[in-house]
């Protein structure tokens, strides 16, 4: 790779796992022609929309180059800003219009009609028409006086919006005729929320204090108040079915749910998302409510209980901590299990999100067999899981020597399961590994006397066969020990201390990263280091084996993705991203490399496009600077007036094949096996495929009476059939006509050329190749020199080692049908020795080279590398 612009030459980012919601509020919107509600919540540089009914995504936005401040939604469009910028969205998906004249970050959208109505940080407030991205108007606010923090427009209102502030109060105006109508000197308290009420006239109005105010702005009247205890109010939304309830988010996640004809508290909904409520509204006509938060979470809740509180109906949710471990989970390359700084396990699916499924922290009652193994930062007990019952499992591991003093500073570092899934070893910072069954949980030993390490325990790994267990340590030590004696069976010592190890069974490759950010491969079989990488600037944080083995990916902290080939000892692709990758996987399949990031929510999903195109890789050299590459999902929207051109690439030279390679070579042609593999059975074929009886022709019905074709109907005379009958005198004129190879073959005895009859005979079904062949000898209307003729073209064949197959074919074919003729004639004979000859030759030739393969093929599989 000689240019930067590539980026990787083997992953291509795919999409995004695991990304739902984060702090800005969700918009809903109902469909007309489609009659079903619409979900939209924003995700990073993009949003996503879902459906309300089954919560399922219908599309992802093009991102932008910048997060999303904000997000609102008319009929027709989807409006998001970034940055100074408001963009309109068409189909949820492209952008058509972009509103440029703020100087400071866009902080509240207000669709309005045909126009929209922006907020920034500056207390700059603009109305646009959205056709033609033109200022309306423009009001610029004190921002001590009235910094505006809510916007709405009153229904029924027409050309008017009310405003919130900072300060408490509130402003009516008419934008049309730019003019303030009235001021509401507010509660004592700055506005957060301001939602419109059922009722006409009347709005809600979140304060920072925590009251909620249900006022009539025509008549500047207050019709109830409510206190809530969680702090500030985040989101308000009327229930529409009938109910007249209202619901109040919080910053702690709860939800309080209000009964306004009572004017009480009617329940409270506790703990509806980790963090603070961004978003809720009740669906119209409908006793479903739809809340989000910055947790990740998208929750549908239902109020059919009597209680008249909601329970969950769906939901759709990632972590709301980055990620620190992924790992594809079974052979089909379908889930990711991720452990995440939130403390939740995790499964995400690659296929379709309704398999999504958290194992949660709940405990399950007792399974005979978990099958996932965890550690657990800061804690020495070592937890199982049931993917399964979607559950932590009963048994939770702990060694018993350090029960007597619980206060030491000691934990579980490194865990791994046997191939049979039996038993698990657990690596702990105090230098011990212990084994545990995985069915019950007891401890079954420990490595060394008292310790396998001097220093913590940095990687454990058990061979396919349960035969060997290799531990490593802080002490810069690798340790091969007898999985079931517990005997030390080999030492290794390193040069530095290793960081992460990770062993690809199926190869017995060991691949150990160090302190010093170098790699080294060893071969467990003969405990020897086979390769060594060096070429990162930072930490590395994990590594991945490809599943046939060949490729080594490692992701460090200088922001790198970096595969290494083994067989070549080479590094042949790498490529840089904005954040740095915390954990990689790959896909038992080998289609989908994941990985998940410093900061980052989501698990990316990168395709292995050496599977599905020709990929050329090379060697990288040593000072190759990586170019950066964005995170799937995440690429910069390309402005409009910008064309792309792509420079021809010296990299990848169509190649065309001639028809040989080599004239010693023995080539094969390209016809299918039908056309030649059969010929000399095909007349134990026709044999067997002839009808056992003739076909009967049906009686005619006797009401039909035969017809002349023509444009006029006439019946047929019986008598004007007599004399048509086919005579059964064969015409040997037309048996003594020369066929079109019959006459190439006489013509190439005088110019010895055979490409014309070869190329005839390649174009001829089997059927038709028999034929020929039968009418090459005296009593088929050939003669013995065409005979002669046509073991030369088998010569020239053998001689041009070209359509080596065929050559055979015909061969045998020929002989099977003329044995006779060319026993009695010394001529053919003649000729035939010389083919028998040419084609002895050519086989000790080809089963030289064939011993020679094999041997090499069997030397390469058993010799040490």
């Amino acid at each position: 790779m000689s240019s930067n612009k590539k980026g990787s030459g083997i992953f291509l980012g795919f999409r995004a796992l695991g990304l739902y919601s984060n702090h800005l509020a969700h918009v809903v919107r109902y469909h007309k022609r489609h009659r079903e509600f619409y979900l939209l919540t924003a995700a990073g540089k993009s949003f996503h929309t879902y459906n309300v009914k089954k919560l399922g995504i219908v599309a992802v936005s093009n991102a932008l180059p910048e997060d999303i401040t904000c997000l609102a939604a008319d009929r027709m469009l989807v409006f998001a800003s970034h940055g100074n910028l408001v963009k309109a969205f068409a189909r949820s998906k492209e952008v058509v219009h972009t509103y440029k004249g703020h100087s400071a970050e866009v902080c509240l959208l207000l669709p309005f009609g045909d126009h929209v109505i922006s907020v920034d940080r500056d207390n700059v407030l603009i109305i646009w028409d959205v056709q033609s991205e033109e200022e309306y108007l423009q009001l610029n606010f004190d921002k001590t006086v009235f910094g505006i923090s809510a916007i709405m427009h009153p229904s029924t209102y027409l050309n008017k919006v009310l405003l919130g502030s900072q300060q408490g109060r509130l402003q009516l105006w008419n934008v049309k005729s730019n003019k303030l109508l009235y001021t509401f000197p507010g509660w004592g308290s700055g506005v957060t929320v301001l939602q419109q009420a059922p009722a006409v006239d009347v709005i809600a109005i979140g304060l920072v204090s925590g009251q909620i105010v249900i006022h009539n702005i025509k008549f500047d009247e207050t019709l109830m108040k409510f206190q809530q205890d969680w702090g500030p109010v985040t989101a308000i939304s009327f229930r529409t079915d009938g109910h007249p309830v209202m619901a109040a988010g919080s910053p702690v996640g709860h939800i309080g749910l209000w009964d306004l004809e009572e004017k009480k508290l009617a329940g409270q909904m506790r703990d509806v998302h980790s963090t603070a409520i961004a978003g809720m509204t009740f669906v119209h006509g409908e006793p479903l409510l739809i809340t989000n938060g910055a947790d990740n979470a998208i929750r549908v809740w239902i109020f059919d209980t009597p209680g008249g509180g909601g329970r969950l109906l769906r939901c759709r949710m990632g972590h709301s901590a980055p990620p620190n471990k992924i790992k594809y989970h079974g052979q089909n390359g379908q889930q990711i299990l991720s452990a995440g700084q939130d403390g939740t396990l995790q499964s995400f699916s690659t296929v379709h999100e309704r398999f999504n499924k958290s194992l949660g922290h709940e405990t399950a009652r007792q399974s005979d067999w978990d099958g996932i193994i965890a550690c657990h930062r800061g804690y020495l007990i070592a937890t199982t899981w049931n993917y399964h019952r979607s559950s932590m499992g009963v048994h939770k591991l702990e060694p018993k020597r350090f029960h007597k003093d619980r206060a030491i500073n000691v934990t579980a570092t490194v865990v791994d399961i046997t191939s049979c899934g039996n038993f698990a070893v657990v690596g702990i910072s105090s230098g011990h590994v212990d084994v545990y069954n995985m069915q019950s949980g007891l401890h079954r030993g420990h490595y060394g006397k008292e310790k396998a390490h001097e220093g913590p325990i940095r990687g454990v790994a058990v061979d396919g066969l349960n035969q060997l267990i290799i531990t490593t340590g802080g002490d810069g030590i690798i340790k091969f020990w007898k999985f079931k004696t517990k005997e030390l069976v080999h030492t290794i010592e390193l040069n530095t201390s290793p960081a992460i190890m990770l062993l690809h069974r199926e190869s017995s490759m060991l691949a150990i990263a160090s302190d010093d950010f170098s790699i080294c491969v060893l071969d467990i079989e003969t405990r020897k280091i086979v390769r060594k990488f060096s070429g990162h600037r930072g930490q590395i944080n994990d590594m991945a084996f490809s599943p046939d083995g060949r490729w080594l990916v490692t992701a460090s902290m200088d922001c790198t993705l970096r595969t290494w080939d083994l067989p070549s000892g080479c590094l042949i692709d790498c490529f840089l991203l904005d954040s740095a990758a915390v954990s990689i996987t790959m896909s038992p399949m080998g289609d989908f490399l994941a990985s998940s990031h410093v900061d980052d929510l989501g698990i990316y999903l990168w395709s292995n496009s050496t599977l599905y195109s020709l990929v050329s890789l090379h060697p990288l050299p040593a000072d190759y600077e990586p170019s950066v590459v964005t995170l799937p999902g995440t690429c910069p929207a390309l402005d409009v007036g910008a064309t792309e051109v792509e420079e021809p690439s010296d990299e990848m030279i169509e190649y065309d094949s001639p028809e040989q390679l080599g004239e010693q070579l023995v080539t094969l042609s390209l016809l299918p096996e039908s056309r030649w593999k059969n010929l000399i059975n095909l007349d134990v074929i026709k044999k067997r495929n002839k009808p056992k009886e003739p076909p009967k022709v049906p009686k005619s019905a006797p009401f039909f009476i035969p017809t002349v074709p023509g444009l006029v109907p006439q019946f047929a005379v019986p008598g004007e059939q007599a004399n048509t009958e086919q005579s059964k005198v064969l015409n040997l004129g037309v048996l003594a006509q020369k066929s079109n190879f019959y006459m190439q073959l006489e013509d190439a005895l005088l110019h010895e050329d055979y490409n014309s009859p070869v190329k005839l005979l390649k174009e001829m079904g089997p059927s038709s190749i028999d034929t020929e062949l039968r009418g090459l000898a005296p009593e088929g209307g050939g003669s013995l020199e065409v005979m002669s003729s046509f073991l030369r073209m088998i010569g020239s064949m053998m001689h041009t080692r070209r359509d080596f197959e065929l050559a055979q074919a015909y061969l045998a074919l020929f002989l099977k049908l003329h044995l006779k003729v060319i026993v009695e004639d010394p001529t053919l004979l003649e000729e035939t020795s010389k083919v028998s000859t040419q084609l002895e030759e050519t086989w000790a030739h080809m089963q030289t080279l064939f011993n020679q393969s094999m041997c090499l093929l069997g030397y390469m599989k058993s010799a040490l590398l």
